[in-house]
């Protein structure tokens, strides 16, 4: 057995508990979030959750990136929805517009975010799904709480946590 293989199965204890605590955190957030919004706007946090607990040191998951990210994905989504919104024809040309529209919703949230250094690759999902999905406020308001919340118990739990890879 080598080194690698060894130390894998010498923390598989913390593993473990790394990963059950980013299950629980989501299952928090999703009894909660589940009772008032979409799920396919929401499933973006389970990647999160991942980045978060997976490689808690790692620079995407800290909350800049993490809630930064999420801020200009969901203002990118929501341009990107309101324009396809003005464009939006009636018949067959119709999913191809809502389809350039969430290209555009995914190149806008990658610029933006390297320009503000807030990236987070879940961020583009939830701008895209913004497009590909009817959403209202409280949509919005939902998945800013639950990266927050989410943001916040990785906060809470960082120091027994290490980088799993």
């Amino acid at each position: 057995m080598d080194f690698h293989n060894q130390f894998r199965l010498h923390n598989l204890k913390r593993y473990s508990l790394q990963c059950g605590l980013a299950g629980l955190g989501v299952l928090l957030l999703l009894l909660i979030l589940d009772a008032v919004t979409q799920t396919v706007l929401i499933a973006s946090l389970g990647a999160s959750a991942f980045i978060a607990f997976a490689v808690p040191r790692s620079l995407h998951s800290d909350p800049r990136h993490l809630v930064g990210g999420y801020v200009i994905g969901l203002i990118a989504g929501v341009a990107m929805s309101s324009l396809y919104g003005l464009f939006s024809l009636q018949g067959a040309w119709d999913h191809a517009v809502m389809i350039v529209f969430g290209a555009l919703a995914i190149s806008l949230t990658m610029f933006a975010m390297v320009v503000a250094r807030a990236e987070h690759p879940p961020a583009a999902a939830l701008a895209l799904g913004l497009v590909l999905n009817e959403w209202n406020f409280l949509t919005l308001v939902v998945v800013l709480v639950g990266v927050i919340g989410l943001s916040i118990i990785k906060q809470i739990v960082t120091p027994i946590l290490m980088d799993i890879d």
